[in-house]
């Protein structure tokens, strides 16, 4: 019982921090305003079918039409005889359809016909007749014990399929009774709505944050969940009740002065994820960059030096890394290709310990993702599921100064740009003067370091050249006024 969740409510958004051994471990923010999208189900408009892809275009009712590849239509999977999208769909086609990713930077959302229904304990498929069972239960004979009593509670009459999550190995056989019958009411209930009935339209939205607490993050590791809204607070009493085992008496109202996240030290936390460099105990340090592609994260030793060799220096900063890296993707929700930039080692011990404790590590993870070994760079490669934007691009936009570059030019380059644009000008145009309208900086650099380049440029094309600041202009900004 090391684990506390801290549930912070405004008018606008929902922040939940997952707190470990008093360290937060994870994030996750929904904004009234941008709410997520996945889990939410459609009754969708074909609006373009792309044989060439082997995909099409959904309408949902978004700004932005969704994706739907053919390998994510049931009606299409065929072992021996995979059926092309065109035969499946048309334009102006109805289908029913449940995101799967919600749209990320310029990408619509991505769909799939496949409808799953998360419960407590069973994840839901009714167009499939399986039943599975979470690979984190790894124990043969367990995993045969939960199939034979979810078979038992089966209604005779069911023809759909179950996924048997985690947390079932703590429940009771009514438990999973309950969990059976609220899945398939739910069910019915998206059949209903979807009939007689045209497209777009939301069919069922997911829970929203609070209450997938307590569905997906709540365990038996859970001490505590803390929430700073009465209103939010009575919700969810009355959803543990019902749906899930002892949760009820986990949930208490935070009502001290102090803000919830202030005395848990989440704010200071958000600031930290929010930056490139990621400081380590020993005085190593991560430098985290997220591209259109993917992440990087690069790991430095910094001023760490107290191994009593340099390879022991290396190979503790290495391992502390692991560690700390596995709670940044946590932490910042990172997702997709991601590639792990270790101090080198010749040891393949090492090497090996390292990736041990790298996962080890991510066991707390409950996303999905895949681990490669060291490449013959000395890199390590991995993938994580990527199914919602990460919290860099959830709290931030590009930088208007330097449109997301992370860096601007220097004002001397603003200079020399400008006696470049000056020199175009006085070729066109007959001006009596020129005016510079340019940020403090840039001014500053023509009166001082560059005053007689903009005096000889003067002489050069026999007109006079003044100078303005504009208090508004970033150093790259500027305007030539021509007299």
């Amino acid at each position: 019982m090391t684990e506390e969740i801290l549930i912070n409510i405004t008018p606008q958004e929902t922040r939940v921090a997952v707190v470990y051994l008093g360290e937060v471990q994870e994030l996750h923010i929904e904004r009234d305003s941008q709410r997520g999208l996945v889990g939410n189900v459609y009754l969708g408009r074909v609006s373009r079918v792309l044989p060439g892809m082997q995909s099409a275009f959904i309408d949902i009712g978004l700004d932005r039409a969704a994706f739907l590849h053919v390998g994510d239509i049931v009606e299409a999977r065929c072992e021996n005889c995979p059926r092309p999208i065109e035969k499946v769909l048309h334009e102006g086609q109805s289908i029913l359809v449940q995101v799967i990713k919600d749209p990320i930077s310029a990408k619509g959302a991505r769909l799939s016909t496949q409808i799953s229904m998360a419960g407590r304990f069973l994840v839901y498929l009714p167009q499939e007749t399986r039943i599975g069972i979470s690979q984190k239960i790894e124990d043969e004979s367990e995993r045969e014990l939960l199939r034979e009593r979810l078979t038992r509670v089966m209604p005779v009459d069911e023809h759909g399929g179950f996924i048997i999550r985690t947390m079932a190995n703590i429940a009771e056989d009514s438990e999973l009774a309950a969990d059976v019958e609220y899945l398939r009411t739910l069910w019915d209930a998206i059949q209903a709505r979807s009939e007689n009935t045209t497209g777009p339209k939301l069919i069922y939205q997911e829970l929203d944050l609070a209450h997938r607490v307590l569905r997906d993050f709540a365990n038996e590791e859970t001490s505590r969940i803390l929430v700073d809204s009465r209103e939010t607070f009575l919700r969810m009493q009355a959803f543990a009740e019902e749906f899930t085992r002892n949760g009820a008496g986990k949930i208490s109202h935070y009502t001290a002065d102090r803000p919830l996240f202030d005395l848990y030290g989440v704010e200071d936390e958000i600031e930290k994820a929010l930056g490139r460099r990621v400081d380590l105990k020993s005085g190593g340090y991560l430098v985290v960059d997220q591209t259109e592609a993917l992440t990087t994260i690069d790991v430095n030793t910094g001023s760490y030096t107290s191994g009593r060799t340099f390879d022991e220096t290396i190979f503790k900063t290495n391992l502390e890394a692991a560690q700390s890296i596995a709670r940044q993707l946590r932490l910042r929700n990172l997702g997709g290709i991601i590639i792990l930039d270790f101090i080198d080692m010749d040891n393949p011990e090492h090497k090996n310990a390292v990736l041990a404790e790298f996962s080890k590590a991510l066991a707390r993870d409950r996303t999905r993702m895949t681990i490669n070994g060291f490449t013959s760079l000395g890199l390590v490669e991995m993938t994580r599921k990527r199914t919602r934007e990460s919290l860099n691009r959830v709290l931030c936009e590009p930088c208007p100064a330097c449109q997301g570059r992370g860096q601007i030019k220097t004002a001397q380059t603003t200079c020399y740009e400008i006696l470049r644009a000056i020199m175009r000008e006085a070729r066109q145009f007959s001006a009596r003067e020129y005016r510079i309208m340019a940020s403090q900086t840039v001014i500053d650099q023509f009166l001082d370091e560059e005053s007689q380049s903009l005096a000889q440029l003067s002489d050069f094309i026999a007109k006079p050249i003044s100078l303005q600041v504009e208090s508004l202009f970033t150093q790259e900004q500027y305007d030539i006024i021509l007299l």
